[in-house]
């Protein structure tokens, strides 16, 4: 009896759906040209241009991986064709929703025709909409709701002639990219990416379940407001497509039970001071890509998150990478913590001016090689200069003496590196720092002087990567390229910033620097520099293919106890190189005239850099020895019958230097500020030193 009344039932919804089509139909074919028709098409909105369809504006990498999209009037609707989407959602989604698509002209009557008998068995109200995917469509572009009949009637007035104007590709790329999945997020791409954090183009069979109900009611579904509705609908959904065949009932039961995301995912935020820059250059671009490397991006901003919250609380970390060849910018890490106020994370420390420190040295003395005026294996003295009213002194207040360049270079000395900057002139530095794009801020009104050599000029990381990449190639400056700015002009080559063999030079000194605790010694060559008042912490590096900038420190520039290049920066430093993947490529080969000698071997007027104005060297201090202390016992084991050497360490003087022990002498060092004297037995022995000018000085220790 019961399956005579549905039998029943399903006749009249058939005769009653047949008789409102054909109503429909002939109420189309006869008003068609009339008034009231006509003022309907007149007053449906254009329709819409894929290229010209307000979509939200993608920033890509490299690679064409998404870095960040923007949304376009507050809504994510991501840019999406056909052919970007899995195909078994879309077979998913024309069997659920309009599986006569690519046959009808809009209306699909078999479907109307249930839906209208669905309306007059329900006594006028709407039961199903019995809409094409067309239809749907021309709603999405009208923004009206359908739940009456004169709304119904525009819906395919609108349909129709979307089918004129448009290809059915053109259709399908429409529903793909406006559908609504809940709240401001609209398109397969935007929601796939919401949802499951992914793009659409590979998705499980329950995913894709999901992205087929959710249009029909996109709030009440939503799977982070309302799970159970959600489930419900995705369900709903593999039941109906597994009794028609389109899946399997094993495939519905296994997708039946895959979890339900839970809430919304961000949608990728990579590279966000690059990219929101180039948005304000580009605003009309749909799609813009950069130079990033969207993988290493990532990684880097990962390790300056990390590193900013062991450094301090309101101190940050930026990061820029740099391919040494085109200029590629790979990775522009502008803070640590975009969102965090505490660090101003809103603020690029990428292009903020800032003090550099030391960092500029290796350009002083690359000048000097440039000029004749010196080679790495040089001696310079490192001990109190005067320049006017100007005295420099080391960052730990010691004098050396005698040193090579390359141990000047090496250990950052400041007063030799203002000596030969004397020599080659502050507005030679600036002028070559121009050539590499690296202009340096001076304070108001001044002009370039020696403080420019530990860091009285402002520049930005920018400029000290692009600077250092000048010297990476050789000399060679290249312009740092991360896709927003314009080409260079074509035109002759520029002017270099060092010649090759100079360059060279610096790189092998840079090479020998001694690396922080988790860095190999030659991996690199780099530089460290800590500005005054440890506000600016630096490193920058490079091998034969990449190079690096690091910058730590506060960006409202208030002291970070503590902070220092080799300290805080050289260690991030070392990491981002890690983090680069494959084998560490070595530097550039020496160049044809590199002089690769001993400083005995040297020609004779490159075997001492001297001041070029004798007036300046302030006075020496007398010598003082360092080591051993006066009146302390110092252990050798000569009790024992056999003991060690006592070494003695001498500063201050000027060498050469004579050591006595008891008034014998027992070593003379031309340079070395330590010698070593073997005892005779325990007791008490006076230890002396006399340097060049007669000065001496002695310590009474007791051997044991």
């Amino acid at each position: 009896m019961a399956l005579t009344a549905k039998r029943e039932r399903r006749r009249r919804l058939l005769v009653a759906g047949l008789a409102t089509a054909a109503v429909c139909l002939g109420a189309l074919g006869g008003w068609w040209g009339r008034s009231e028709l006509a003022s309907i098409v007149a007053g449906l909105p254009p329709t819409p241009s894929i290229a010209t369809l307000p979509v939200s504006v993608e920033v890509l990498d490299r690679n064409g991986q998404m870095l960040r999209p923007f949304t376009t009037d507050g809504r994510w609707r991501l840019p999406v064709t056909p052919d970007q989407v899995d195909q078994n959602f879309l077979k998913m989604l024309f069997a659920y929703e309009d599986r006569h698509f690519y046959e009808h002209g809009g209306l699909d009557w078999t479907s109307m025709a249930r839906a209208a008998g669905q309306f007059v068995l329900a006594g006028g109200h709407i039961v199903s909409g019995g809409s094409t995917l067309t239809m749907q469509v021309a709603r999405l572009i009208e923004g009206d709701s359908t739940h009456n009949a004169y709304a119904k009637l525009r819906q395919i007035l609108h349909a129709r002639l979307l089918e004129q104007r448009l290809s059915k590709t053109d259709i399908l790329t429409l529903y793909l990219t406006l559908a609504p999945y809940g709240g401001n997020i609209e398109g397969i791409r935007a929601a796939s990416l919401a949802w499951f954090g992914k793009e659409p183009t590979r998705l499980t069979t329950a995913e894709a379940a999901l992205l087929v109900a959710l249009p029909q009611s996109p709030e009440a579904r939503r799977p982070d407001l309302h799970p159970q509705a959600a489930r419900a609908a995705r369900d709903m959904v593999l039941d109906r497509l597994a009794g028609e065949g389109v899946i399997t009932a094993d495939d519905a039961a296994t997708a039946k039970r895959d979890p339900m995301p839970k809430a919304r995912r961000d949608f990728p935020m990579l590279a966000a001071h690059l990219t929101q820059v180039a948005l304000t250059a580009r605003p009309d671009a749909r799609e813009i890509r950069l130079s990033i490397d969207s993988r290493l991006q990532a990684s880097l901003e990962d390790l300056a998150h990390a590193r900013a919250g062991q450094i301090g609380p309101k101190a940050t970390v930026a990061i820029l990478a740099v391919d040494e060849a085109t200029g590629d910018v790979l990775a522009s890490v502008g803070s640590g913590d975009l969102f965090d106020a505490d660090r101003h994370g809103f603020v690029d420390m990428t292009t903020a001016v800032r003090s550099p420190g030391s960092t500029l040295k290796p350009l002083i003395y690359g000048l000097a090689f440039e000029l004749g005026l010196a080679h790495p294996e040089s001696l310079i003295e490192d001990r109190p200069t005067a320049f006017g009213s100007y005295i420099p002194g080391n960052f730990d207040g010691e004098t050396r003496g005698t040193v090579t360049v390359r141990q000047a270079l090496e250990q950052s000395l400041n007063i030799p590196a203002m000596v030969v900057l004397d020599a080659v002139g502050p507005a030679r530095l600036v002028d070559r720092m121009n050539r590499a794009g690296a202009t340096p801020v001076l304070p108001k009104d001044a002009t370039p002087g020696l403080a420019m050599g530990l860091g009285g000029a402002g520049v930005t990381l920018r400029q000290l990567v692009s600077l250092y990449a000048a010297i990476a190639r050789g000399g060679t400056p290249v312009r740092l390229n991360d896709g927003i700015s314009p080409p260079i002009p074509a035109g002759g080559a520029p002017a270099p910033v060092l010649d090759p063999v100079s360059a060279w030079y610096v790189s092998d000194i840079l090479s020998g620097v001694a690396p922080p605790t988790n860095g190999s010694f030659g991996r690199i060559a780099f530089k460290t520099g800590t500005s005054f008042g440890y506000r600016d912490g630096w490193s920058v590096g490079y091998d034969g293919r990449t190079v690096i900038g690091v910058w730590v420190g506060r960006p409202d520039g208030a002291p970070v106890p503590g902070l220092s290049g080799i300290g805080s920066a050289a260690p991030i430093l070392f990491e981002a190189f890690d983090r680069l993947g494959g084998k560490a490529i070595p530097l550039r080969a020496p160049p044809a005239g590199v002089l690769v000698a001993t400083n005995a071997q040297l020609p004779g007027p490159l075997r001492r850099f001297r001041n070029p104005d004798a007036q300046k060297v302030a006075a020496d201090p007398a010598p003082q020895i360092a080591y051993p202390g006066d009146g302390v016992d110092v252990d050798l084991g000569l009790a024992g019958g056999s003991g060690e050497k006592l070494v003695v360490k001498v500063r201050n003087g000027a060498p050469p230097f004579t050591f006595l022990a008891n008034g014998a002498p027992f070593g003379r060092q031309d340079f070395a500020r330590q010698d070593s004297w073997t005892p005779d037995g325990p007791g008490f022995v006076r230890l002396s030193v006399v340097d060049a000018e007669g000065r001496s000085a002695s310590v009474g220790v007791y051997l044991q």
